[in-house]
């Protein structure tokens, strides 16, 4: 029998399945407990404050006393990356597949609003953690009654992993880009309409006509409108994918 290949390190770490030398007194620290410590400090004062010193420096204890547990900032953020997305929430019983995505989705984005600095971290891989795919799992679960085999359900889910994390990305560049410099927003239809040309940009020029920048545009994170929006269009995809590749029995 083949040998089975090793776990990659970050996989391992966030599984707890990496090797810890047993030598010396027994460690004081957790890779939980620095896990912790280092969320707590990014939700107080951002990512860029997150270091190995500053998260030993908020446990009492010595830098050197971290690097028993995690080698290096890259894999405290793997750490990180994962822990701050809480496990899912179960899907209400006896609801379509549509409205178990629609769930779904709304259910990441309220968990990774909590902590403003999870759009700023890498992505590195597909999803590998325990809490990463604990949310993977449920949203392949909501699709288990459309007839969909097991590699569309993942094209579906990870497509829409994206439209979600784009929208996260987004919306959070934006809420900071409004705080800064609110007038680039409330004036965005002033200013395109002195410098978009209909013989250049016809299309843009006509979305101006119909009047649909008049009004001062605004950018508030919590109005959920256009996620919405451009979720149900994603949807109407995935149910005409269904329609067309899994018709009903007759």
């Amino acid at each position: 029998m083949s040998e089975q290949p090793e776990l990659p390190a970050d996989v391992a770490l966030m599984w707890g399945l990496r090797d810890v030398t047993k030598r010396g007194p027994k460690p004081s620290l957790s890779i939980a407990d620095i896990t912790r410590a280092a969320i707590e400090l990014a939700d107080a004062e951002g990512l860029a404050a997150v270091s190995m010193a500053r998260v030993a420096e908020r446990l009492g204890n010595s830098t050197m006393a971290l690097y028993r547990h995690v080698k290096s900032k890259d894999d405290l953020l793997v750490l990180m990356s994962d822990a701050a997305l809480e496990r899912p929430e179960a899907l209400p019983a006896d609801i379509d597949w549509r409205a178990g995505l629609t769930f779904w989705a709304n259910g990441v984005l309220t968990a990774v609003r909590k902590h403003r600095w999870y759009s700023k971290l890498p992505i590195s891989g597909p999803p590998a953690g325990p809490n990463n795919l604990a949310w993977f799992d449920s949203a392949l679960g909501a699709l288990k009654d459309t007839g969909l085999g097991e590699e569309s359900k993942v094209g579906v889910v990870m497509g829409l992993m994206t439209y979600v994390q784009g929208e996260i990305r987004l919306s959070t560049d934006l809420a900071s880009g409004f705080a800064d410099n609110p007038d680039a927003f409330t004036r965005y239809g002033a200013t395109l309409s002195r410098v978009v040309d209909p013989r250049q940009l016809p299309a843009l020029a006509q979305v101006l006509a119909a009047g649909v920048f008049d009004e001062a545009t605004t950018f508030d994170e919590a109005d959920g409108t256009d996620f919405a929006f451009g979720l149900q269009l994603y949807l109407d995809g995935v149910a005409g994918y269904i329609e067309r590749t899994c018709p009903p029995a007759r």
